[in-house]
Order: C-alpha cells, then sequence, then structure tokens
C-alpha cells in the first residue's frame, strides 16, 4: 500500500522508488501483487505517464486513510522518544536552513537516533503532496489547496548594502534617491519580472521600479551580491545578521522597508499525522518562533 500510494502521488514508478530507498523493480512488483490480491486493475501504465483507474482512485484514498491509522497505532507504543522511527521528507529555503536549522539538527537527530531525515533546500516551490513531502518551511507565497498551514509568525524585512557600494554611490536617503542606484532583483524563477523596489505606504504595499544588472533565483547569491557590492537588496533581518554584526553590510531607507514576510509550517490535509511527523514539525516551531514577530 505504501508503495501504491507513492506511485499514486508521484505519477511514476521512478521517482516513487526513489522516494522510497527501492529499486524500480521491487516498487513494480509490489503494486503488481496488491493489484493482484485485490483483483483490479489500479493504474493506467504507458511508456509517458501513470495515472489512476477509477478503483484505484478508491483504493487511493482507502489506503491513505489505512496507512495513517497504521502510524497512529505505532506511535501508541513508542513511548519514549528515541523510539521514533521512519523517513522525514523536509523542505525549506536555503537561508532557514543555514541559519536557523542545520546549525541546530545534530541536536534533534541526538535525541531522535532512529529518524532519517531527507531535507530538500531550495528556493523554488515544491509540490508537496505530488513529491511526497511530510511538512515544507515556506517564508512569504499563498498556502496550495489540499495543504494545512501553521502560522509561526512573520519575518521582518530590512534593506541592505555593502560599505563599498555606498561609498561609490553614495546612501540612498529618499524614494527619489532610488533613480541613482542598483537593485539586485530576486525571482523565485529566471525570465518573470521582478516586482523592484517594495515599500509600504499608510499599510499598502508599493512597488518602484528599479535598474539592476543581475537577477537571480537563489537567496544564497542574492545576500552574496549585496555583499559584492552590486547592488542594494531588501531581505528578511534574520538571514543577514551575521553581516550586520561585523559591518559587511549596512541598512540603508528603513523608513522604506518591503512589507514583512509571513513564515508558515505547511503539511497535507490527513485525517492524522504521524507521530515523527508532528514531534518534528514542533521541534522546528520552537527553533523557529524566536526569530519571527506575531502577525497583528
Amino acid at each position: 500500500m505504501q508503495a501504491f500510494v507513492r506511485v499514486a502521488e508521484l505519477a511514476s514508478f521512478t521517482r516513487a522508488a526513489d522516494s522510497l530507498g527501492l529499486p524500480k523493480a521491487s516498487v513494480s512488483l509490489l503494486v503488481q501483487q496488491l493489484e493482484n490480491q485485490l483483483g483490479a486493475r489500479l493504474l493506467h501504465r504507458t511508456t509517458r505517464r501513470v495515472s489512476l483507474t477509477q478503483d484505484g482512485q478508491a483504493c487511493y484514498e482507502r489506503c491513505k486513510d489505512l496507512l495513517a491509522d497504521a502510524e497512529e497505532i505505532e506511535a501508541m507504543f513508542q513511548l519514549e522518544a528515541d523510539q521514533l522511527r521512519g523517513r522525514l521528507r523536509v523542505d525549506m529555503n536555503q537561508a532557514v536552513a543555514r541559519d536557523l536549522v542545520l546549525p541546530h539538527l545534530a541536536e534533534f537527530l541526538a535525541i531522535h537516533p532512529q529518524l532519517q531525515l531527507e531535507l530538500s533546500c531550495t528556493d523554488h516551490r515544491v509540490d508537496l503532496i505530488r513529491e511526497g513531502f511530510d511538512c515544507v518551511v515556506r517564508v512569504g507565497g499563498q498556502v496550495d489547496p489540499g495543504l494545512i498551514a501553521r502560522t509561526l509568525g512573520q519575518m521582518e524585512q530590512i534593506n541592505c548594502a555593502s560599505p563599498a557600494y555606498l561609498q561609490h554611490f553614495g546612501t540612498p536617503r529618499s524614494l527619489a534617491d532610488l533613480a541613482d542606484h542598483r537593485l539586485v532583483h530576486y525571482v523565485p524563477n529566471l525570465g518573470a519580472r521582478a516586482d523592484g523596489w517594495e515599500y509600504l505606504e499608510n499599510g499598502e504595499l508599493r512597488t518602484l521600479d528599479m535598474p539592476g544588472t543581475l537577477t537571480v533565483n537563489s537567496t544564497d547569491a542574492y545576500s552574496q551580491a549585496c555583499l559584492a557590492g552590486l547592488g542594494l537588496i531588501q531581505v528578511p533581518r534574520v538571514g543577514v545578521l551575521p553581516y550586520l554584526a561585523d559591518g559587511r553590510l549596512v541598512e540603508v531607507m528603513p523608513q522604506y522597508r518591503a512589507a514583512p514576510m509571513p513564515v508558515l509550517l505547511l503539511y497535507p490535509h490527513r485525517r492524522n499525522l504521524s507521530k515523527r511527523v508532528q514531534v518534528f514539525m514542533d521541534w522546528l516551531t520552537g527553533l523557529i518562533s524566536p526569530h519571527v514577530t506575531s502577525i497583528k
């Protein structure tokens, strides 16, 4: 059932096998055994795609419930924290992983030595259900249909520049001054239109087109470009704290900041969450909460 559910969610035997850590042939055999046992064809298979049959759709919904029940029963008897076991697949952007999670992850895994964690660090929005993620930390953006969101708070954004950049271009103090400055543009996908300079005016978000010679799609590249003097950036404060502390970056125009970014913990809409997912999400919440402010 686990193999079948993963194939159904990913629409691929190959991707399902990779996510389960099994050979593709083994996953195919497991699904075939389930079909033989039930006496029904669950999947349409072609050389290009895999899709559910009508019977397969009904079986998929019931299998998800049965697997959730099995995990819940197993969790009832895992009385000690170090008895939590299984695989967790999690996604978050590079900055959250680098600055908040990875420095403390060894402590969590030491408490739960039988857990196996798959950590995806990408600035691209993943498909949580299709790609088999248990939970996702998302900074900014909206909640996809079929997902539950736990709001952790919001991250304050500031405007930054390097001292070398300010020495060359001067320090901007008004929106009019920005005409003589460069902005490092950030877009999730290259080719998309950059928003420009964002700022709040009377509680409303406004944007101002700004020139720039560089567009990036990585939060790491975004901050590194600013450190290299390639332009101004607008970034969550928590992501540049070390650079502000040692003077490699300087805050500018605090009266024209972008809107704070909501921080969400997303997970699939399931009747029951496994104990290991609940424990990990509670740990993440406690880890991130000191770095965010409540949403008013």
